[in-house]
């Protein structure tokens, strides 16, 4: 069994990146400028924008953080939306999801101009992606398919099971797998919540996908010897033992599905830093396509 280690393919990602950048100082160009709104004090989201402020700081790129508190009005939000559009100085920007009750996700997603959609989730993205036409890919799902090409993960004639039909994960993924390409040319099942025999589906993958948000879901008994495990899964458990009182974990039973395996990824520091990546490398390419 080999790690996935998204840590360590990521921080070549960066690498990467932070040289584009200083080229860019040379040359006498615009620095590509990430904007994130952040709602609310969600834990997962307060952990995941950090790292991408952070991440901002280490290649070089500026950044803004926008806050507000989870009561915040739906057309606050909108006019907010509206006027990072309309601003130069910024490149792309996220919403970070989930957003509170109120809030409609789909209204605030479509607001979002589709070049400066970094995050991949705008209706306009999502269909460059599935014509395979120029467009920013879905973070999650590039940064996977980024995971596997530069861990030289063989994709192609693989069968591919993919647990969790989500738009911003699942269904993405399924869809650039499938593709004539490398990461691609698998055969993929895309499995959800009303798929029957999913231990006998799940058993016939090469590659398994776990994204269904479910600690643990994924149980030895559902994996194949010789399995490439993908957990995309990070959920907040209860751990008195640590300072802050909890842990992640992800969608796969690690500890009994890791010796049956080729490759696993960890959680945390799998699929969660190559998303990251991914988001990075959306808003330099977001600056670059303004010409800038």
């Amino acid at each position: 069994m080999q790690l996935l280690d998204g840590r360590i393919t990521a921080e070549g990602i960066r690498k990467e990146l932070a040289l584009a950048v200083q080229e860019r100082k040379r040359n006498g160009k615009k620095i590509p400028h990430l904007a994130a709104i952040l709602v609310g004090n969600d834990g997962g989201s307060l952990t995941y924008v950090g790292a991408k402020v952070k991440a901002c700081d280490q290649i070089g790129f500026e950044s803004t953080l926008i806050r507000y508190d989870d009561s915040v009005p739906e057309d606050i939000l909108l006019a907010k939306v509206h006027a990072l559009n309309e601003d130069k100085s910024i490149d792309g920007f996220i919403v970070q999801l989930p957003l509170p009750a109120h809030i409609d996700e789909l209204k605030i997603t479509q607001a979002i101009d589709p070049k400066k959609d970094v995050d991949g989730f705008h209706p306009v993205n999502l269909g460059n992606m599935v014509l395979n036409l120029p467009g920013f890919l879905p973070a999650t799902p590039a940064g996977i398919l980024e995971l596997m090409k530069r861990n030289n993960i063989e994709t192609e004639g693989k069968n591919c099971v993919i647990i969790g039909r989500s738009n911003i994960v699942g269904t993405p993924l399924s869809i650039m797998l499938g593709r004539n390409a490398n990461p691609g040319n698998c055969t993929v099942t895309l499995a959800h919540s009303r798929t029957q025999n999913l231990q006998e589906i799940c058993l016939k993958a090469d590659i398994l996908i776990a994204a269904i948000g479910q600690p643990d879901f994924v149980t030895a008994d559902m994996v194949r010897e010789g399995a490439v495990i993908i957990d995309v899964g990070t959920t907040r458990v209860e751990d008195l033992s640590r300072a802050r009182g909890w842990r992640l974990k992800g969608d796969v039973d690690f500890d009994n599905v890791a010796p049956k395996c080729s490759y696993i990824t960890p959680v945390p520091g799998g699929v969660g830093p190559m998303t990251i990546a991914s988001l990075m490398i959306n808003t330099l390419k977001a600056m670059e396509l303004k010409g800038k």
